[in-house]
């Protein structure tokens, strides 16, 4: 499996770091053959190359297995005219990366303010909805009218609703068999109407499955009230955007969370937060939203070639990411007493049959 590492802003090298370090012992362990190809995007892209993104870039990424991109500092960029291009929406957009998937789940020994433990999925529709950057072939679709008028266009399709559907409901055949689909189609009718038909069409075909449906206000004051009677919910993009993020952090932290941007032939892997300028250099980030998302990356794969041998090294990150955060082997948000840099040892040492970390 071939992987282009792309470290990004702020913490990005540090968190990525980390990450390679556990990928490396998962290939090490399991006879994975990883073949990692580092790269630059973002301001040290800009630096070099006058661009945050290079087109010579995507083409390998293309010709990769999988991309790891670390956080992006987008807010100091300058306009895309000027090189300043969002990586994370670009890749997105140009390898067609429709499903956005963000576990969340408890971690015993990690405060939370969940009133219970819980473990569910958010997939979110990834490639169009309100988007302004990615839902229109040219030009974006937030306009300004007049000083003081703006319209903003948001493009629902019924391919890119039946297929986020069918992700969703293929991910709840695997775990608990219940999909939530999270809507407004008491107000946005046309729109979220499509997106609950395709959702129930999909459910035709996957008879073990339940579907529940949620208005997303609704959702939002479940979610805070009982998260642990939720397995896979499924929405469009802006819902989901804001709903993994309130999931997230009803966990106990935002980066406990892995995220995914999948596709039918490529895959990302993205820590689920930003590149946190703060704390950049200091050795204080916590690495496990990468780690857990570089997981994530390794069971899609193991899903395209049928790998007994990837969907192990996945599942045994995920226990050595566990198994880090209740020993205290973590960043001190999480609890722990380690370092970025310790904090990866730690689980790559887990992930290799060591325990002699930290």
């Amino acid at each position: 499996m071939k992987l282009v590492i792309l470290p990004g802003d702020g913490i990005g090298p540090e968190i990525t770091a980390a990450t390679v370090a556990v990928l490396e012992a998962a290939s090490d362990r399991f006879g994975l053959g990883l073949a990692l190809d580092h790269d630059l995007a973002g301001h040290a892209s800009l630096a070099r190359h006058g661009t945050t993104v290079r087109p010579a870039l995507l083409e390998k990424v293309r010709e990769a297995d999988g991309l790891v991109l670390g956080p992006m500092a987008t807010f100091e960029y300058p306009e895309a005219a000027q090189g300043g291009i969002n990586p994370s929406m670009f890749f997105r957009k140009q390898l067609d990366l429709y499903a956005n998937i963000r576990p969340a789940r408890t971690y015993p020994g990690v405060a939370h303010p969940a009133v219970a433990p819980f473990d569910l999925v958010v997939v979110r529709e990834n490639t169009e909805g309100f988007y302004a950057d990615r839902n229109m072939e040219s030009g974006g679709s937030e306009m300004l009218v007049t000083p003081d008028v703006c319209v903003s266009l948001r493009r629902i399709t019924r391919g890119c609703c039946a297929r986020i559907a069918r992700a969703a409901f293929r991910l709840a055949a695997t775990r608990r068999g219940r999909v939530h689909a999270v809507h407004k189609a008491n107000v946005l009718k046309i729109g979220d109407g499509m997106f609950l038909e395709e959702c129930r069409r999909a459910a035709a075909d996957f008879p073990t499955v339940t579907l529940d449906e949620y208005i997303v206000d609704a959702m939002a004051a479940h979610l805070v009230r009982a998260p642990q009677k939720f397995d896979v919910i499924v929405t469009t993009n802006m819902f989901g955007d804001i709903l993994s993020d309130l999931t997230a952090e009803l966990s106990g932290s935002i980066g406990l969370g892995g995220s995914i941007n999948s596709g039918a032939r490529h895959a990302m892997a993205q820590a689920a937060h930003g590149s946190a300028p703060d704390i950049a250099g200091q050795d204080r980030a916590n690495p496990f939203s990468l780690i857990l998302s570089a997981a994530q990356l390794l069971d899609w794969h193991a899903a395209r070639l049928g790998s007994g041998a990837f969907a192990q090294a996945a599942r045994a990150i995920e226990q050595a990411v566990e198994a880090a955060v209740t020993g205290g082997q973590a960043t001190a948000d999480v609890g722990g007493r380690l370092g970025t840099a310790a904090t990866g040892q730690a689980v790559a040492a887990l992930v290799g049959g060591r325990r002699d970390a930290g």
